[in-house]
């Protein structure tokens, strides 16, 4: 199979969809990797080091997509990559179409693109390749806030994440204990802060205290009690994910008006729409605003400020799913893995996805796959 790594272009980003190993993985089985030159360039992979491998470096996005039958991005993809796919080519991508444009999904239908997001394949355990980054994005949340409340920012409170010797530390509330969660509570509990966990869900709260022996407060999420979680956070973090759809505003402006003057506000939810109300996208290079006196930070693509970990993390997660398609073809691929067919949200010219389906209007069909064997 002919498989295709264009350079990433959207918001800034700096990771690339496949390490070296992943694409010395590909090559060892037989098949062909494009990689536009300069796309590993942002995580320290040179195009040397692929071309060493036997990949070809092609030197346009046209040609990564003119000449591959399976595209493999980081990014969701854009309007004008969109343009770029093929009929009947395969997709791979953190798609978050729900909360995306609509004439982007119209032109995966009407190409008949197969069109995988990674943020939607299930497992046993859960999302296996959005965990890599939201293991990421979690720990980032901590660190980036850590140094907004330092006193050389515009805006920054002055205050020290675990406070001293009889000054109390920061008060971390996170609205989440899934996986981006629950690596921002651990982060914030190593760094001395007094951190507080909200979630709808009992079983989740019992495994945050169970996992970190009763040393992080949890509560149960309701309009009362994050409002009151709001109110007390020097540091909010929104880690809210329903998948497959877009992220509804939990926290609303009047609670973020109620926060504390230079508190920060950390949105992890952004790149599905964020569960803040005052939330926008921003930057890597423009990343904060203030609002309210709040310090917003929310940018959509957070692993990019490590894009070579998080380059690895995704190659860890992704390769296994891309080797399956690449070596038995994407009908053998997706019969044999349940969990894996549920990250299809475009196929044979439909929206095989209900949630996104119904969130732009379009016509739903559940995915029907034949073995060709």
């Amino acid at each position: 199979m002919r498989i295709g790594i264009p350079r990433e272009t959207k918001y800034e980003e700096k990771r690339i969809a496949l390490a070296p190993a992943g694409v010395d993985s590909l090559i060892r089985s037989g098949h062909t990797v494009y990689v536009e030159k300069g796309a590993g360039e942002g995580s320290h992979f040179p195009d040397e080091e692929y071309k060493n491998l036997g990949a070809s470096i092609v030197y346009s996005a046209e040609e990564v997509f003119q000449r591959s039958d399976m595209v493999i991005k980081v990014h969701r993809i854009t309007a004008e990559e969109a343009d770029l796919m093929k009929e009947n080519q395969i997709l791979f991508s953190f798609l978050h179409l729900a909360g995306g444009e609509k004439k982007i999904l119209n032109t995966l239908i009407e190409k008949k693109v197969t069109a995988i997001g990674y943020e939607l394949i299930e497992n046993e355990g859960g999302l296996p390749v959005l965990q890599s980054m939201s293991e990421i994005a979690g720990q980032l949340a901590v660190q980036v806030a850590e140094n907004l409340l330092e006193s050389t920012y515009t805006n920054g409170r002055g205050v020290l994440l675990g406070g001293i010797t009889g000054v109390a530390p920061a008060a971390v509330v996170i609205l989440g204990a899934g996986v981006a969660g629950t690596m921002a509570a651990r982060a914030a509990l190593g760094r001395g802060a007094s951190v507080i966990v909200l979630d709808t869900d009992l079983r989740r709260l019992k495994n945050i205290d169970e996992t970190f022996q009763k040393k992080i407060t949890t509560v149960v999420a309701n309009p009362y009690t994050i409002e009151r979680g709001v109110k007390f956070a020097d540091v909010f973090i929104g880690a809210v994910l329903i998948r497959g759809e877009k992220t509804p505003h939990i926290v609303s402006e009047e609670m973020i008006k109620k926060m504390k003057k230079g508190a920060v506000v950390v949105d992890v939810s952004i790149d599905q729409g964020g569960c803040i109300e005052t939330s926008r996208p921003t930057t890597l290079s423009s990343p904060t605003y203030v609002m309210h006196g709040v310090t917003h930070y929310c940018v959509p693509n957070m692993p990019a400020l490590v894009s070579r970990t998080a380059s690895y993390g995704l190659t860890n997660s992704s390769l296994g799913y891309i080797q399956s398609i690449a070596d038995s073809g994407l009908a053998h691929a997706l019969i044999e893995d349940p969990g894996f067919m549920q990250g299809v949200c475009t196929y044979n010219g439909y929206c095989s996805n209900q949630n996104i389906a119904e969130t732009f209007n379009v016509e739903y069909r559940r995915i029907h796959i034949f073995s060709t064997n």
